[in-house]
């Protein structure tokens, strides 16, 4: 399983882009060069891995990824709550979260007036007119890079292979999606080798990837709106009529979706 779209809100919400333990804030502005610097990571409090920080083997699998297992907290005690897990037991983590969420609540609306629904908006500006045919992995990991959510679409299988593969190619992408900033460099190196293996697998059954990224905004709640980076994987028949063809014969062109 992974931690869907909507427990990521829950849980940026709740802890009002803050860390639970130094309370810094988690997505730093952008420059006039740069875009914004998402530092902080969705925490498992009990790890789904048995040699994983604080595994409980009686912890049921759904409850993995719900909210009341997951911390935010800044990369500097991601690393340290991880490694230091006879101080940051799961009894601790917990009570850190539910002082720290309570903090955000009575501190940042003093008031206790309603505040305004969470909601993800879409801009204009920001949907991509076309999708770029992908070839390598690392062109998937530079899309998928520092994303908060995901949106993916395939063709209609013709065959129970054909779904199986398709459904693999998906999984790997939505996992890595949700496990990128916790990823260390070499471990990149091996997931974009992965993705593009898996690539020259869906290639070589008659399928192109395509991708872009939409930078959507998150509105309401506490504080002022925030960048809600997407992925977009579209995976469609090579001989889709949706794929418009550009500048044919020029070198290092590739085909696009129309998103």
């Amino acid at each position: 399983m992974a931690i869907s779209d909507k427990t990521r809100k829950i849980l940026w919400a709740r802890s009002g882009n803050r860390c639970a333990e130094c309370r810094r804030q988690l997505v730093e502005e952008a420059t006039r060069s740069d875009a914004e610097s998402v530092v902080g990571d969705e925490c498992h409090i009990v790890s789904g891995h048995s040699l994983g920080p604080r595994y409980d083997a009686t912890l049921p699998a759904a409850r993995l990824d719900e909210p009341d297992n997951l911390i935010l907290l800044c990369r500097v005690h991601h690393k340290m709550v991880d490694d230091q897990t006879q101080t940051y037991t799961v009894e601790a983590l917990h009570k850190l979260k539910a002082i720290h969420e309570a903090w955000v609540a009575s501190t940042l609306n003093p008031s206790g007036h309603p505040l305004e629904k969470l909601r993800i908006r879409r801009l204009k500006e920001n949907i991509p007119a076309y999708l770029l045919r992908l070839t390598y992995g690392r062109d998937i990991l530079n899309i998928i890079q520092n994303s908060y959510a995901h949106s993916f679409d395939h063709d209609e299988p013709a065959s129970e292979n054909e779904a199986q593969l398709l459904a693999e190619f998906l999984q790997e992408a939505q996992d890595f999606v949700d496990l990128y900033r916790v990823l260390e460099a070499g471990a990149h190196v091996k997931a974009a080798f992965r993705m593009s293996a898996l690539l020259q697998q869906i290639e070589d059954s008659g399928f192109w990837v395509f991708g872009g990224r939409e930078v959507q905004r998150l509105e309401g709640g506490i504080g002022a709106p925030e960048a809600w980076p997407v992925a977009i994987l579209h995976i469609r028949r090579s001989t889709s009529p949706e794929i418009i063809k550009v500048k044919l014969g020029i070198p290092n062109t590739k085909p696009q979706s129309g998103g």
